[in-house]
């Protein structure tokens, strides 16, 4: 296991990093199915978008993929996958189910990619850009992969809460906040942004808009 922040226990943040491979895995996969793809791609396209934020996060800070150590990595792929085959219809029922997975993954990688990023020396900047990418990554290539234009660079918050929930955890351990609550709080913090985006239609202002469509 990668070394943890002082204070922040190491159990919660692998726990965090696994929910958020199962969330952004089951999105691929519920993706991969409402696109029609045979079983093996639904496989293929949850282990990608689900591992491909966390391997991101490594390979930038330096160090061997977690994902690619630990089996539960592709335990938690392998369960998502599943999930999605066996019981899409009725995933499917609940409302956008994609996008709250995506916003689950989107607020668990984020946290847990600054966490990574501090805990190996890089300063408060730095690991909020570290765990913004992290964040957005596998959301990104999900889009990509489906031939879509990802939903970071078009539509509703995504990027913005990415940078806040790794904010938070930035300034609060700088701050020498050591409690546990902190990447939990950050977690919930960028998840009620990323829906309040959804909910809301709420976007940044578009590029060469006039003033009455921003």
């Amino acid at each position: 296991m990668s070394p943890a922040l002082r204070g922040f226990d190491p159990t919660l943040l692998l726990a965090l990093n696994l929910l958020g491979t199962f969330a952004f895995a089951l999105s691929g996969a519920l993706a991969g199915v409402r696109a029609r793809l045979d079983v093996f791609g639904v496989l293929v396209l949850a282990a990608v978008v689900g591992l491909f934020g966390g391997i991101v996060r490594d390979v930038l800070i330096g160090i061997r993929p977690e994902a690619l150590r630990d089996w539960r990595y592709l335990a938690v792929v392998g369960a998502a996958a599943v999930l999605a085959i066996v019981a899409h219809r009725g995933l499917e029922r609940t409302r956008r189910p994609i996008d709250v997975l995506d916003a689950a993954g989107l607020s668990l990688f984020s946290v847990s990619g600054a966490a990574a990023a501090l805990a190996h020396g890089f300063g408060a900047p730095e690991a909020v850009v570290l765990g913004a990418i992290s964040g957005i990554g596998g959301g990104v290539l999900r889009d990509l992969l489906l031939g879509e234009v990802p939903v970071v660079l078009r539509r509703d918050l995504y990027a913005v809460p990415a940078l806040t929930g790794a904010a938070i955890v930035a300034v609060a351990y700088r701050l020498g906040a050591e409690a546990v609550i902190v990447p939990v709080l950050a977690a919930l913090v960028c998840f009620a942004m990323r829906l309040a985006g959804l909910r809301y239609a709420l976007d940044l202002p578009r590029a060469g808009a006039r003033g009455d469509d921003l």
